[in-house]
């Protein structure tokens, strides 16, 4: 285990400069395409690199975020890994259709991610989840076990003990009577101190963060119409909890190898809902990081370091 540890180590620190904004960019460096796709009449923008020949890796980001998330995580794994990023509708680049207009549910999100893997031949592939990508994900791995070669998940609950927290408690009361009154404490969570927060809350060093996140998220969370978007979302995400079982079922049934990467400070999704993975799930390495909710902030390194190998364990290359 120690040997492992020191493995790993030395694996991140030879990643590092990935992560750092201030470091000169390499020739060798994977490049990233920026690309757009039409599914159902919307843009789907998706960001893309590696070899098209390599296991594919679907990146699915969480709230308030968008693949913006993974811009250094991408970059880290493209050598070998055809690595694959979408915004879902209503975040990032993607079009943002109002709620009169698109159908803004968990299940609405999945069906056009199902679509645009589809549109880009992603035949199978494996899962990177973080938050929304959670529900996102599960659906699909559920909807199309033969698809997944494996997870890799990052504060994504799949378990009640995930929802038994603080932070939950305003989204049960909204879930119970959708009102203007029960939505008001909700909306702190779509302001700029709202957003920062989930960044810096719980980290080891706030000056590690880049304030590019929070003013990136807020000003796509400023567009009109988006902060009713996340409001539909905030609300229809009562319907994932009545689906655990059977995300938890699949776990049990098709044991697809997984790492858990999870920062433990998180007080969204905290670490209580990251344990239970173990109940169901054989092939598992758990690592619980000692940062917040957005843990490829603080520990990208890490976080790659560990996926490379976790993936050459359990996917190798094609």
């Amino acid at each position: 285990m120690l040997q492992r540890r020191a493995l790993i180590a030395v694996m991140a620190i030879g990643l590092a400069a990935s992560f750092n904004h201030a470091a000169e960019p390499r020739a060798e460096a994977p490049r990233v395409a920026h690309r757009t796709v039409k599914i159902d009449g919307l843009d789907i923008f998706y960001r893309e690199a590696g070899p098209n020949d390599g296991p594919n890796i679907l990146l699915l980001h969480g709230f308030p975020t968008s693949s913006h998330m993974f811009r250094n995580l991408i970059p880290a794994l493209a050598d070998r890994y055809h690595v694959v990023a979408p915004d879902y509708p209503g975040f990032g680049q993607s079009s943002a259709p109002p709620v009169d207009r698109f159908d803004h549910t968990f299940d609405k999100l999945a069906d056009v991610v199902e679509k645009f893997t589809e549109k880009v031949g992603l035949k199978s592939y494996t899962l990177y989840v973080q938050d929304y990508g959670a529900p996102v994900g599960y659906r699909l791995a559920v909807k199309h076990p033969e698809r997944v070669t494996g997870l890799v998940v990052q504060n994504g609950n799949a378990y009640d003990e995930g929802l038994e927290n603080d932070f939950s408690k305003p989204l049960k009361v909204y879930w119970k009577d959708r009102t203007e009154e029960n939505a008001r404490p909700l909306r702190g969570f779509l302001t700029l101190a709202g957003t920062k927060w989930q960044y810096t809350h719980g980290v080891r060093n706030v000056e590690a963060i880049s304030p590019d996140n929070w003013t990136i998220d807020q000003a796509l969370l400023d567009r009109p119409g988006n902060k009713d978007i996340q409001l539909a979302l905030f609300y229809d995400y009562r319907s994932n909890a009545p689906l655990y079982p059977a995300w938890q079922a699949y776990f049990r049934k098709q044991q697809p190898p997984t790492l858990i990467v999870w920062g433990k400070n998180d007080k969204i999704f905290s670490a209580e809902g990251a344990h239970p993975y173990k109940r169901d799930l054989k092939n598992l390495e758990f690592h619980l990081l000692d940062t917040g909710h957005f843990a490829l902030e603080e520990d990208g390194p890490t976080i790659a370091a560990l996926m490379r190998g976790f993936l050459e364990k359990n996917v190798g290359k094609k």
